[in-house]
């Protein structure tokens, strides 16, 4: 049985080491900065994401400036970034939808983020957590590694391990596991060969006791 005190003090000790997220780092956006940051973030490392999405935004900061520039060109802005040509067409149309539907304002609802074009639930639970500050789990691939690596949870997709982590963790504490974990996840807890051996958090883990001697 998994311990909520042994959470608290992985949460505590990744804390004391993890560095600012890409949304973090971008925390003095506008809210429809960040979620096209956010979608453009998928499948993309930050180091590319943060550097395009910068130079992007000393052009273009609202859904109108999307929609009039020609599609190419936003692919031009975009290139580097993951299946760009996708997310260029994907940021015109939800551009479009927040403008006419939503009145130029983002909304704060999961149901209506993911009803954007290119918006699945780690994206939209991203803007909960990072933009709106609302309780949340953002599930992506260091996510669902880590919690289950940890023991904490048996899952098999993301969004098994979205439910399953909101039954164990304190609702207080849903916004902080995203960012340690992500950082965590880059840093030390590699999908292939983890290094399990600097690993700040390995006496908690189930798969980390299995590769080193404690």
């Amino acid at each position: 049985m998994i311990k909520k005190k042994d959470i608290q003090t992985v949460f505590t000790t990744l804390q004391k080491q993890s560095k600012p997220t890409m949304l973090e780092q971008l925390s003095n956006y506008t809210h429809f900065q960040l979620l096209i940051a956010t979608l453009l973030s998928a499948r993309t490392k930050d180091t590319t994401t943060i550097p395009i999405v910068k130079k992007l935004f000393k052009t273009y900061t609202t859904p109108q400036h999307f929609i009039d520039i020609k599609v190419e060109k936003l692919e031009n802005a975009l290139y580097g970034i993951g299946f760009y040509k996708t997310k260029a067409r994907n940021i015109q149309k939800l551009s479009m939808i927040i403008l006419k539907k939503f009145h130029n304002t983002v909304p704060d609802t999961i149901e209506e983020l993911i009803s954007f074009p290119g918006v699945g639930r780690k994206t939209a639970n991203c803007m909960l957590c990072y933009a709106f500050h609302k309780p949340a789990i953002a599930v992506d691939v260091h996510v669902h590694r880590i919690s289950n690596r940890l023991g904490w949870i048996k899952t098999k997709t993301p969004e098994e391990t979205e439910n399953a982590l909101m039954k164990l963790i304190p609702k207080e504490s849903w916004h902080k596991i995203n960012s340690l974990f992500v950082d965590h996840g880059q840093r030390v807890c590699f999908p292939i060969n983890p290094n399990c051996k600097r690993c700040s958090i390995v006496q908690y883990c189930t798969f980390g006791k299995t590769k080193v001697d404690l």
